[in-house]
């Protein structure tokens, strides 16, 4: 990933507007950036939220708050406490989140 055209900034997260995402259960609430091509998020899982679908979008994710499993498509399993991170690329591998405690999650993708 090259960055380019984006001059120096900060960001009070607390002042991005939020949008709420149903899962199959609970809602996920997304502050969302965007800096050229990249989308920067943080996000609030509720707790008991799991995503309803599988996801094959690439990120960079890094746990802030609370707990995230993720599970893979082939059936691995993950857990991420704060300061824990993954990564995948784009159509790597189907990927779908949820947390019985809740998270919040910083997203570059």
């Amino acid at each position: 990933m090259e960055m380019t055209g984006i001059p120096f900034g900060t960001t009070d997260w607390s002042l991005v507007e939020p949008t709420s995402h149903s899962g199959e259960t609970g809602v996920a609430t997304w502050r969302t950036c965007h800096f050229g091509a990249i989308r920067v998020r943080r996000v609030d899982y509720s707790p008991g939220y799991v995503a309803d679908h599988w996801c094959t979008k690439g990120h960079i994710l890094l746990c802030l708050e609370g707990e995230l499993h993720t599970e893979l498509q082939d059936g691995r399993t993950f857990l991420l406490r704060p300061g824990m991170s993954y990564q995948v690329a784009d159509n790597a591998e189907p990927h779908r989140s949820s947390t019985p405690v809740g998270a919040r999650l910083f997203i570059i993708d």
